[in-house]
């Protein structure tokens, strides 16, 4: 199986462009929002394509009792340079807990893509450390 190249990985692109959130936590522990950027290149290898790509992620959360956490939310991507998109949902469900004196969240979820490159991915798995500071 061929493996990837320090030339293979990246854009080796420099892009700029705006990022904007918005989000509302309520008193009964929902969270819901959106997340929105764009890039486009400013500079980098003129050999390899050039950055032009959008970015949306809607979210939903609801906080339970005990440190846990459901989300759903959407991880969209658009490519105007290769005109595909790239829509996975996600759905996680994470616990916070302390080990050791520290506070730790642990996360595991599934995504299905809705939409992806040709032969993109149909499902996938994720799981997440996070290391909460100060304790």
């Amino acid at each position: 199986m061929p493996t990837a190249t320090e030339d293979e990985l990246g854009t080796e692109q420099w892009a700029i462009g705006p990022t904007i959130v918005a989000l509302k936590q309520t008193q009964d522990g929902w969270t819901y929002g959106a997340l929105w950027n764009y890039l486009v290149s400013v500079a980098g290898d003129e050999d390899r394509a050039d950055v032009n790509s959008t970015f949306f992620q809607p979210f939903l959360a609801k906080a339970f009792k005990g440190g846990r956490t459901l989300t759903v939310n959407l991880e969209s991507s658009y490519d105007f340079e290769g005109e595909h998109w790239n829509v996975p949902v996600n759905l996680v469900y994470s616990k916070v807990t302390k080990i050791g004196g520290h506070m730790v969240s642990f996360a595991g979820g599934a995504r299905y893509y809705v939409d992806t490159p040709p032969g993109g991915p149909d499902w996938g798995v994720r799981f997440v450390v996070t290391l909460l500071y100060p304790k």
